[in-house]
């Protein structure tokens, strides 16, 4: 618009002067705010903490770490303070960072190697603008400078948690140790008011080799530290540090077998959950089954296990089963001891029976052969006690298909040996009756009776007349 009040029309160098004097007008005014921030931070300087240090209170591991605000911070009321702090073993290339407004920090570390760590300061807030300020580091290492050769340390040490109730440690000696050397463990989780020594010893000619723990009251879930030192007269010994968690070496009891079902094509496998403390949910099985000559191993967390068979004519199938605690109860853990092997067995079971069930009507006969040769007058009481009244007839062939030659009343032919018999009674009075086919019927309980009043006094008579008697009970 001109002095007249009218509009006026640019041309396109005008618009293009304009333009340029709007970018540069913004490029001042970013590099005026830019220049005093640069100025503002550039006047706020932050110094590192005092006194910094790594402080062992005896806890077989577990380290302080404590430190002192710069003195510079008491003119900065306005800013907020952080310390960021590094640490790590001396033997790791990995440092481990945390962030905090506290003035100290706790860790647990393997002090078979030594420790370092640095803090520095971090500034933000209204005093440096939203940005933030850094001081230089601050430096601590620390060393338990163990004692000793490295060959005076214990070796193989093992630690198993048994059924998450009983915790045993064993260790062997260092090399080349002195006769004197006796070594002494001692441990302490977060809880204990300090460290405590091993009470229970395990001794291997005459020298501490492992430790039986107490119950540990709530030590899962948390690091637990061990210290193994020695002491001699002739040298120095090199303790041994060690950190479990003991949830991950948890060895529990053996399950037990319980059954095997088996069908036309599924097997079904139970057992029992071990006892203890651990919950039904902590366990994994692993199973290993056998099918006749295949094997195979599963795993499962239920304590039963459904399979289908690979042959319908199987004549054995068998299981073992271990178990575990599983990934959601620990990160790790130690299988048990197997349980007892459970089997099944099909027509061998039924050959097996079979075998067993003759067996045992041979035993019998014998037996009663024995009594029959040797002690007859033992065996007329139990034949008396046993009977009962039943009709006796004779049968020439016994059902295993074989006769037995024995001693009878008199030398004559297997099917007259009864009618005698009856006509030998019957002449003593004591029996009077004969059926009218000329068989012998008797009530056997009364001849029994008959003969042992009528022949005791003649012994070689009361044999002869036992044995036909005998005979007749083995016939039938």
């Amino acid at each position: 618009m001109d002095q007249s009040g009218n509009f006026k029309v640019l041309n396109l160098r005008e618009m293009a002067f304009i333009h340029l004097d709007i970018r540069c007008l913004c490029t001042i005014l970013i590099c005026t705010a830019f220049g005093s921030t640069l100025s503002s931070n550039a006047e706020i300087k932050v110094n590192p903490p005092r006194d910094f240090e790594i402080v062992d209170p005896g806890y077989l591991g577990y380290l302080y770490f404590q430190w002192q605000p710069s003195l510079s911070l008491e003119n900065l009321k306005e800013c907020t303070v952080d310390y960021e702090l590094k640490y790590r073993n001396t033997d790791s290339k990995i440092w481990k960072t945390i962030v905090t407004k506290n003035l100290f920090y706790k860790d647990g570390f393997d002090l078979n190697e030594g420790v370092e760590a640095k803090i520095h300061t971090l500034l933000q807030g209204q005093c440096t603008n939203g940005s933030t300020v850094q001081s230089s580091w601050s430096a601590a290492t620390y060393s338990a400078s163990p004692p000793g050769n490295l060959e005076t340390k214990i070796r193989d040490m093992d630690c198993i948690y048994y059924n998450w109730q009983y915790l045993l440690c064993s260790w062997k000696l260092g090399i080349d140790v002195h006769f004197d050397t006796e070594y002494n463990l001692f441990y302490w989780y977060e809880g204990l008011e300090h460290a405590l020594q091993c009470a229970d010893y395990i001794k291997g000619n005459g020298k501490n080799i492992g430790c039986s723990f107490p119950y540990l009251e709530s030590a899962d879930y948390k690091d637990f530290y061990i210290c193994v030192n020695g002491s001699s007269k002739s040298q120095l010994i090199r303790p041994s540090y060690f950190i479990l968690q003991l949830q991950n070496i948890v060895k529990p009891s053996p399950p037990y077998s319980r059954s095997i079902v088996v069908d036309l094509e599924e097997i079904n496998l139970k057992w029992s959950i071990p006892t203890g403390p651990i919950p039904a949910k902590c366990f994994i099985y692993e199973i290993e089954f056998t099918e006749d000559e295949s094997t195979w191993v599963t795993t499962t967390f239920e304590n039963e296990l459904y399979i289908t068979r690979t042959s319908n004519e199987s004549q054995q199938l068998c299981f073992l089963v271990r178990s575990k605690v599983n990934i959601y109860c620990s990160d790790d853990g130690i299988w048990s001891d197997w349980s007892h092997k459970k089997c099944w067995k099909g027509d061998i079971w039924k050959e097996t029976s079979l075998i067993f069930l003759i067996f045992a009507f041979v035993s019998f006969v014998l037996l009663i052969t024995c009594l029959l040769l040797f002690n007859p007058k033992a065996l007329l009481n139990m034949v008396r006690t046993s009977a009962g009244p039943m009709v006796c007839q004779w049968n020439v062939r016994c059902s295993l298909g074989f006769t037995v030659s024995i001693l009878a009343f008199i030398d004559i032919s297997e099917k007259d040996q009864p009618t005698e018999l009856f006509y030998f009674l019957k002449s003593r009075g004591e029996i009077a009756e004969e059926n009218s086919e000329g068989l012998v019927c008797v009530d056997l309980a009364e001849v029994i009776e008959t003969c042992d009043e009528c022949v005791k006094e003649d012994d070689k008579i009361f044999e002869s007349v036992m044995n036909s008697v005998i005979s007749l009970l083995l016939i039938l």
